[in-house]
């Protein structure tokens, strides 16, 4: 199949591309590369050794868009770009509804246009909000607590209309928990700009000596050790995910929304205990006050994934950890300057 996906330079669309050219798919990327790398098409490129389309456009701009459908003819869309920092959204909420809802919308009049009514849209389990009863399954109440997680629902939302108004649209959202790793090459992983918002990234710059200290928010939690527990799944097995999604838009109709993760909690303590393994390095820590809106446990039921999908989570913890360390290690700047080449 000819596969676009907007996004694809980013964490998990990178992954997902290699994944997708593996299986043999012709993959186009549509991407604006304001908070990802062009360098990573290269490296995707290397790692598969297969050519992919690079489109530098903004999911916003219509006549871009448009072009890139004339051009490619994709089968499907993966549905990537956006942006992505919850903390970052309750400062900028006005861009990420922009950015996120609108680029969306635009989207999907393009492809409703076009004729093309296959999509894997990446969603969030921040669509929950602060879910207090786990594991979590996609019965769960929506209740987003920030403009991010915010437009996460509200997409999803648009999606369950548009399928109710036209039954020949095949949409899987993936509500990711929180993915951690890298690929297994060193070639491709996670490379956040400036201090990392996610726990994995913040504990390698500590590794490597460029932070001082990780900062674990919250020690008094009712949890075996204090610290709060979430569910860290491999980003390959998210990749994955979205591949087991596409074989589902393939045979199915209507709108489906699918957690993906172990289904298993980690401590902050025991995520830190497996990098110090992997990196053979003691990293500090200092246990400050708790972040307001967090939670004890988040964790999903990934029941639903594995019923419909017939997906599973493959990848440990420790792998999830070696893996990040290993791109970490190869890579100790991350990628070239954003926007680069």
């Amino acid at each position: 199949m000819k596969i676009l996906v907007t996004g694809g330079a980013g964490y998990i669309g990178s992954h997902t591309c290699v994944n997708l050219l593996e299986e043999g798919h012709q993959v186009a990327v549509l991407d604006n590369f304001c908070n990802s790398y062009i360098e990573v098409i290269e490296r995707i490129e290397l790692i598969s050794d297969r050519k992919i389309k690079i489109f530098k456009a903004d999911v916003r701009d219509q006549v871009a868009v448009e072009r890139v459908f004339d051009c490619f003819a994709p089968d499907a869309v993966f549905h990537f770009a956006g942006l992505k920092a919850a903390g970052e959204s309750v400062q900028y909420p006005l861009s990420y509804y922009d950015y996120n809802l609108l680029g969306s919308i635009l989207l999907l009049k393009i492809m409703s246009k076009k004729n093309v009514k296959r999509l894997i849209f990446s969603s969030s389990a921040t669509v929950y909000g602060n879910v207090i009863e786990v594991p979590i399954s996609e019965n769960a109440v929506i209740a987003p607590i920030n403009p991010y997680g915010q437009t996460k629902a509200m997409i999803e939302k648009l999606f369950t209309d548009l399928v109710s108004s036209d039954s020949s649209w095949s949409i899987v959202c993936l509500r990711y928990f929180n993915p951690v790793g890298a690929h297994k090459s060193g070639l491709i992983g996670e490379s956040p700009n400036g201090i990392p918002n996610n726990l994995a990234p913040y504990i390698m710059q500590v590794a490597l000596g460029k932070l001082n200290e990780l900062k674990v928010y919250g020690g008094d939690y009712a949890t075996p050790d204090g610290t709060g527990i979430r569910d860290y799944i491999h980003v390959m097995d998210l990749a994955d995910g979205h591949l087991a999604a596409l074989n589902y838009v393939t045979t199915h109709f209507g709108m489906l929304a699918v957690n993906l993760g172990t289904g298993q909690g980690s401590s902050v303590l025991e995520i830190l205990a497996s990098f110090q393994n992997c990196s053979e390095k003691l990293i500090p820590y200092k246990i400050v006050g708790r972040r307001l809106g967090d939670v004890a446990k988040s964790f999903t039921d990934p029941s639903k994934a594995e019923r419909l999908l017939g997906w599973t989570s493959q990848l440990s913890l420790d792998t999830m950890c070696q893996d990040a360390w290993r791109w970490q290690l190869k890579n100790p700047n991350g990628y070239d300057v954003p926007g680069s080449g």
